[in-house]
C-alpha cells in the first residue's frame, strides 16, 4: 500500500531540514529522497542526487509518514570509531559476499568504497581514514576490482548468447586445424587530439601536455591472430570498402596458403560489394560477423586500448602520420594474448 502524498506542512519540515546548516549529511540526503519520490521524480534523478534507489526512498517516506522527522534523524552518537571489531569485520565480509548494493538501499550491482564506507558507518559507527582499509575488506570477501565497461543501448544479450554458441562450435571445429588461421579484425581512428591517462609523480610535481590546435585523423586496420597472438596493423587514410579490399590483399600475403576464419563486425566497409566480390574470388576466407552492438566480444578492442596507453596517451601529436606510424609499429612488434570465447590464452 503506497503512502499518501506529503502534506504542505511535511514538505516544509523536510525543506527546513535540508536548509539547516546543522543537519547531518545523511539526514539531508534522506529528506531530499523523500521529497523527490513524493513528487514523482524518476529513479535516475533520485539516484544521481541522493544515491538511494527509488525503493529505498519509498521506504524512507513510509517511515517518515509514521514517525515524522525522528525517522530520518542520524542516530549515531559521537565520533565514529576508528576500527571494526573482529565480529564486525566478519559481518561486513558476509554482507559483501551475500548482498548487492541495491539490496542495501544503494544503486548499482557493484560495490564502491564510498558505498561500503557509508554502510559501515551507519551500521557500526566506524569510519576508516584510508581507503586501503576498505580495499582489504573487499579482498577478504574475495572481490576483485573492475572498471565497468560501456555497453550500447541496443545491445541484445539474448542475441549475443546465441552467437556465442554458434561461434564456439565453429571455433572448436577448426582450432586444431593447422591449415586454418583465426583472425579478429577491427578499425580505429587516431587523431591529433591529445588523450590523457593518470601518472604517478612526486608530491608537488604536475604534468603538462601541449595540445594540438589542428585536427587531423588517420585510420588503422588491425587483425589479431588469435592462436599466436600476432597482430597485423596498417595505416590508411579512410575506412571504406575499397580500402578494406586493399588491406585484405595485404593480409592474404601474410598467409598465402592458409584458410582464414575472420571474425569482425558488420560495418558497411566490411560487407560492401567490392569486399564481398574479392572474398568470393579469393575463395579461402570465411567471415563470421560479431553480434551487433557488442564490441566487447572482439579482442581487437583490447589491443587498441593497449596501443593507445603505450604510444599515444599523454603525447602531443604534431605529426599525425609519425604518430600513427609509431602506433602501428608498436602493434606489429608486440605479442598480444587475449581469449576469444573459450579459446586462446591470457598472459
Amino acid at each position: 500500500m503506497e503512502t499518501k502524498t506529503l502534506t504542505s506542512q511535511q514538505k516544509k519540515e523536510l525543506a527546513d531540514i535540508i536548509r539547516n546548516s546543522e543537519a547531518k549529511a545523511p539526514e539531508i540526503r534522506r529528506a531530499q529522497a523523500i521529497l523527490l519520490v513524493d513528487s514523482g521524480t524518476s529513479e535516475t534523478t533520485i539516484v544521481t542526487l541522493t544515491n538511494y534507489t527509488r525503493r529505498h526512498a519509498w521506504r524512507l517516506k513510509r517511515q517518515y509518514a509514521a514517525a515524522g522527522a525522528e525517522a530520518i534523524k542520524d542516530k549515531r552518537k559521537g565520533e565514529p570509531k576508528p576500527l571494526l571489531t573482529r565480529k564486525q569485520r566478519e559481518a561486513v565480509v558476509t554482507t559483501l559476499a551475500t548482498k548487492k548494493p541495491n539490496d542495501m538501499g544503494y544503486w548499482g550491482e557493484g560495490w564502491t568504497t564510498n558505498m561500503l564506507g557509508d554502510w559501515i558507518e551507519r551500521q557500526f559507527n566506524v569510519r576508516y581514514k584510508s581507503r586501503t582499509s576498505y580495499y582489504l575488506l573487499f579482498r577478504d570477501a574475495r572481490f576483485t576490482f573492475h572498471k565497468p565497461e560501456k555497453r550500447y543501448e541496443k545491445h541484445d544479450e539474448a542475441e549475443v548468447q546465441a552467437w556465442r554458441k554458434r561461434a564456439r562450435r565453429r571455433l572448436q571445429a577448426v582450432w586444431h586445424d593447422p591449415t586454418v588461421t583465426i583472425l579478429t579484425g577491427d578499425e580505429m581512428v587516431l587523431s591529433t587530439q591529445t588523450t590523457t591517462q593518470k601518472v604517478w609523480l612526486k608530491s608537488g610535481d604536475y604534468p603538462i601536455i601541449d595540445v594540438a590546435q589542428k585536427r587531423e585523423n588517420r585510420s588503422v586496420y588491425g587483425f589479431l591472430d588469435v592462436k599466436t597472438g600476432r597482430e597485423h596493423a596498417w595505416k590508411t587514410a579512410w575506412q571504406n570498402m575499397y580500402e578494406t579490399v586493399k588491406i585484405l590483399k595485404k593480409l592474404r600475403k601474410r598467409y598465402p596458403t592458409r584458410k582464414l576464419l575472420l571474425l569482425w563486425d558488420s560495418a558497411r566497409w566490411h560487407v560492401g560489394s567490392k569486399v564481398t566480390e574479392w572474398m568470393k574470388t579469393d575463395g579461402r576466407i570465411e567471415a563470421l560477423p560479431f553480434p551487433k552492438y557488442s564490441p566487447e566480444e572482439n579482442p581487437q578492442e583490447h589491443i587498441w586500448k593497449a596501443g593507445r596507453s603505450a604510444v599515444t596517451h599523454n603525447r602531443f601529436i604534431n605529426d599525425i602520420d609519425e604518430a600513427t606510424n609509431d602506433f602501428v609499429r608498436y602493434l606489429n612488434r608486440t605479442s598480444f594474448s587475449y581469449r576469444l570465447l573459450d579459446f586462446g590464452d591470457i598472459s
